[in-house]
């Protein structure tokens, strides 16, 4: 320190001005560089307008209120999830049974259609009637003839004719069925399209004991599928009653009209 102070001062006294002017200097500069360099916003942060976050609130729903479901197309997440689930299931009874207590059961009842849809969609006859049966147990429930013409001409169409029956039953035992002649036009049309012809009786009784009447198409379903099948003393008998509603008039039976499944109205 001593040798230092030393040297400064074997200069002039005019060196050693300038020295310590340039000490200054230096140290000066340290104080105001930082002031130099301009930060790259061109406002300060004050006066910078930033967008405005929204709070999230999450609401617990009673999922006892018909909610709507979530979607993915027309089948929402939950029902395809429930519809998985049932088919890796469906070998083991256990399994089964599982899933309906902690899936299925849980659903809305959109979801439970859904379900029951996309089943029938997949050619999965035994885990279609085992959601129908579930779903006959819902409090929203309401026995429909289109809903049963539905999952009778499922069941026929692969081939489970026994299951149909079942399911048959299942409709004659219903109080409060709600009728409608689109949906006994359907099931006339499956019936008598198997070959059926006690079924399509039945059916036509059952439709006249809940008060439907039936319509032109009805009775041309009946009488042109049991004149084809040579059931000429039926047909002669529904004739009669063809014509107590028509008249005389009967052309309408030679015309040529089809029942086409996937243009029947949802239930």
């Amino acid at each position: 320190m001593s040798s230092s102070i030393a040297r400064v001062f074997s200069h002039s006294p005019i060196s050693i001005c300038n020295s310590l002017s340039k000490l200054h200097d230096f140290y000066t500069g340290l104080r105001v560089a930082p002031m130099r360099f301009q930060f790259p916003l061109q406002k300060p942060l004050s006066l910078l307008q930033f967008p405005k976050m929204r709070s999230t609130v999450i609401v617990m729903r009673d999922r006892g209120k018909n909610r709507k479901p979530l979607q993915r197309g027309r089948v929402s997440i939950e029902a395809i999830q429930t519809v998985q689930a049932l088919k890796r299931a469906k070998k083991d009874e256990n399994s089964l049974k599982q899933v309906f207590e902690t899936m299925f059961r849980r659903l809305v009842k959109l979801d439970m259609i859904a379900v029951l849809r996309d089943l029938q969609r997949q050619n999965e006859p035994v885990l279609a009637l085992q959601v129908f049966d579930e779903m006959r147990k819902e409090d929203w429930y309401k026995p429909q003839v289109l809903m049963y013409a539905e999952m009778i001409t499922f069941l026929a169409d692969n081939e489970c004719f026994d299951k149909a029956e079942l399911v048959f039953m299942y409709m004659k035992m219903e109080n409060g069925l709600e009728g409608g002649v689109q949906g006994f036009n359907a099931l006339l049309t499956t019936f008598m399209d198997f070959g059926n012809v006690a079924l399509c009786m039945e059916c036509y009784e059952l439709m006249r004991k809940v008060g439907c009447e039936p319509d032109r198409l009805a009775f041309k379903i009946l009488i042109n599928g049991l004149e084809s099948k040579g059931e000429y003393g039926l047909s002669v008998i529904l004739r009669q009653e063809a014509e107590g509603f028509f008249g005389e008039d009967l052309e309408f039976l030679e015309e040529m009209e089809e029942i086409q499944s996937s243009n029947w109205p949802r239930w």
